[in-house]
């Protein structure tokens, strides 16, 4: 897969076709380069490069598609504005997989090239939980703004890209600096029931983006160039194919210094900012060592699902995340763009207490005593998606998750709560808590936003999902 980068061909390029016109065939950078590994290592720096990617390959999906395909459900009209959901997520709802059902949700993505970005936030009433949570293209939460972080004030942010280095206006509360030159949003506003959903309106139309130039009433830069972006493909980027979509996506990253050594042994296989790939140039043998890499590089990520319990293990800043890329790929593969532990806490159920997968075709009890319930600042709930595709599930009463908001939920005398988790209706008083599975196999988060000490630290336990008697 050979992907052009920008509209004007390169010196190279123009060089290349000559070559072709003058003796009939093209010349392959990577041939040219010549990869000197054995397969058995181009095998296992694949596995390792697809790792490293695999967060910023779905990351590319959400965004390509957000900002450059009109027809996609989710295209939110481009870099530098909002689109805002006035509704909880639902079952056609297929931005991201594993959204949330706890907070409509607000999108917008930031091109930093040519110029920084301000975020103006308006006074905010302090009993309305909201939050802007900012990510760059390895996917790394770098910043946050909104009830937690900053406040119920109104402010005014600016966002920078890696290489920016000018005045910051007066007005400015705080600078955030990407490691990226794109950056993407995905901000919450608690909706309290129909009734709110004009004031919720209203919070939401008052975030305001503007380029710096704009903001501080200067004349704008030069803009940036046009970009060729490479079509989505799911089956390519699943494949050797990936080197391509990872080449593009670091030509506007900066180098970190702790992977100095690391994009180094990714060249050994193509892997460099801007660099063109061409799969079909390479010997046989490195097709195919480079293909059992993406393959082991996936069994890797699903193997060690089972094993996370603590969302703060996969989903932070890059100082969070220690550079562990496999819990980094993780949380994309669990569900991309959570929240950093400190802003909200993250936890599933993926089997039950018996070590077996989910399935809709057994019902399942999970009990919690009233000291186990989740004990947060703002509020909780717990969500079922199917699997394999990781979405909300369609059901006749239109719940999609259960927590201490949900109306009608009934809890116990002594303050516990039993949620019961199956695909037909339970009958009696048990419907009241009725959290309906698929005819299937599926999983469940809980989520808890304003998550106290016990949970940030990692110490919090899931009551077992249990078989029901």
């Amino acid at each position: 897969m050979h992907i052009q980068v920008r509209k004007r061909p390169t010196l190279v390029r123009f060089l290349a076709a000559v070559t072709i016109v003058l003796i009939g065939s093209p010349v392959h950078p990577l041939q040219a380069q010549s990869i000197t590994a054995s397969p058995g290592e181009v095998r296992e720096i694949a596995k390792e490069a697809f790792i490293y990617a695999y967060p910023m390959l779905y990351g590319y999906k959400t965004m390509v598609s957000q900002t450059q395909d009109p027809l996609d459900p989710g295209f939110i009209g481009g870099f530098g504005r909002y689109r805002h959901y006035t509704r909880l997520n639902t079952p056609e709802d297929k931005d991201i997989n594993a959204p949330n059902n706890d907070t409509p949700y607000s999108w917008a993505w930031l091109d930093l090239r040519a110029e920084p970005w301000v975020l103006s936030l308006p006074k905010v009433s302090e009993d309305r939980y909201y939050t802007q949570q900012w990510f760059d293209l390895f996917t790394h939460n770098f910043a946050y703004t909104g009830a937690r972080a900053t406040g119920f004030e109104a402010g005014s942010y600016l966002f920078a890209g890696p290489d920016w280095d000018g005045p910051v206006p007066s007005a400015i509360k705080q600078v955030f600096r990407s490691e990226s030159e794109f950056v993407g949003t995905l901000t919450r506003t608690e909706l309290k029931g129909k009734a709110d959903v004009e004031k919720m309106l209203g919070v939401q139309h008052s975030y305001v983006l503007q380029p710096l130039s704009e903001f501080a009433g200067q004349r704008p830069p030069v803009p940036a160039p046009d970009l060729q972006w490479p079509a989505w493909n799911e089956s390519r980027a699943l494949s050797a194919d990936f080197i391509a979509y990872l080449n593009f996506l670091l030509q506007f990253t900066s180098p970190h210094p702790s992977e100095t050594d690391l994009l180094a042994r990714f060249e050994k296989i193509g892997v460099k900012a801007s660099r063109p790939f061409d799969l079909k140039g390479l010997p046989r043998e490195v097709q195919q060592a480079l293909e059992d890499g993406v393959q082991d590089g996936l069994k890797e990520i699903e193997k060690v699902m089972p094993t996370l319990t603590n969302s703060g293990e996969v989903y932070g800043s890059r100082e969070q995340l220690q550079n562990n890329y496999l819990y980094r790929a993780a949380g994309a593969y669990a569900g991309i763009y959570a929240n950093s532990v400190e802003e909200a806490f993250y936890s599933q159920w993926s089997m039950d207490s018996d070590g077996m997968p989910l399935d809709g075709k057994n019902k399942y009890v999970i009990h919690f005593d009233k000291e186990d319930l989740p004990n947060v600042k703002f509020f909780w709930s717990v969500t079922l998606f199917d699997l394999p595709g990781r979405y909300l599930v369609a059901n006749p009463i239109d719940r999609y998750s259960v927590g201490n908001r949900t109306e009608g939920v009934q809890f116990g005398d002594d303050g516990s709560l039993t949620v019961y988790v199956q695909h037909e209706k339970p009958e009696g008083n048990e419907a009241a808590n009725w959290l309906p599975a698929p005819d299937g196999p599926f999983f469940v988060t809980l989520r808890c936003y304003g998550p106290d000490e016990v949970m940030i630290n990692g110490e919090y336990k899931l009551p077992p999902m249990q078989l029901a008697p």
